[in-house]
């Protein structure tokens, strides 16, 4: 009876061992395979996508991810130029672009290029003042994509962009912010108010100017004003005499006297 089961689980074991060298890498999975420690070269099927087939207890095999990864940098507390104490955090989009450097060269490169972003985030953001990070938003993120792609290119990872995502500003700097804004707001208002009483008086001192050129013109506007009286339907009109009208009668009466 032993006899019988020691062939089969012998062959058993054989398949398990077997079955334990041959790995599926999906399109988009590498592999980076080391040989009693060092980087194995010559490997069947190579690094992927596919099968791969490497030595069982002889060979390791460490699958390597090469889609973009959304990684969330958690709020760091920055002190902006002109002094204001600020919460911001990011997110950083990145990917590997070879296996190997990203394995050899650094521990954990999930880790590493975290750390990296958090610390280039207060490194850059505290070197400008709140008016710059509130309006300069897409030159910050282009700022912080080159320095953090710059410190993980050794690492084999390229950072494809960075986004600031939220600002928390203290209360007090909120309440001032709003004054400021509601304070621009009344700036404004008096400035478009000001300017239309300076186009209206220009256009006032051009219609007076052309009246007088042409005497005619006034009596023409005199006579609409008297209509546009009449329409109101008053009880009681009061007709004004320019005193242009009067002139004639008043200089006979002078000779007279």
């Amino acid at each position: 009876m032993n006899l019988l089961f020691s062939p089969m689980i012998l062959v058993l074991l054989v398949l398990v061992v077997m079955g334990m060298g041959f790995h599926v890498l999906r399109e988009y999975e590498r592999g980076v395979i080391f040989r009693w420690g060092r980087l194995a070269r010559g490997i069947i099927g190579g690094n992927g996508p596919g099968v791969v087939v490497i030595i069982p207890f002889i060979d390791k095999l460490v699958r390597v991810s090469l889609r973009t990864v959304a990684m969330d940098v958690p709020p760091q507390d920055v002190i902006t130029k002109d002094n204001v104490s600020v919460k911001v955090n990011a997110v950083i989009y990145f990917r590997v672009v070879d296996p190997q450097r990203a394995i050899i060269e650094v521990e954990d490169y999930l880790y590493a290029t975290s750390m990296m972003a958090q610390t280039t985030l207060r490194s850059v953001l505290g070197q400008g003042q709140l008016d710059d990070l509130l309006a300069r938003r897409e030159e910050i993120n282009t700022e912080l994509q080159r320095i953090i792609d710059t410190q993980t290119e050794p690492w084999g990872v390229k950072v494809s962009a960075v986004e600031v995502k939220n600002v928390d500003l203290p209360q007090e700097m909120q309440r001032a912010i709003a004054r400021q804004a509601e304070a621009e707001r009344e700036r404004r208002s008096k400035v478009i108010h000001s300017e239309g009483e300076y186009q209206a008086a220009q256009r006032l001192a051009d219609a007076a100017n052309i009246m007088s050129q042409n005497p005619v013109s006034l009596q023409l506007r005199y006579l609409q004003t008297l209509v546009e009286i009449a329409a109101e339907k008053n009880s009681t009109t009061i007709f004004p005499i320019p005193i242009d009208i009067l002139s004639p009668f008043m200089k006979a009466f002078e000779k007279k006297t």
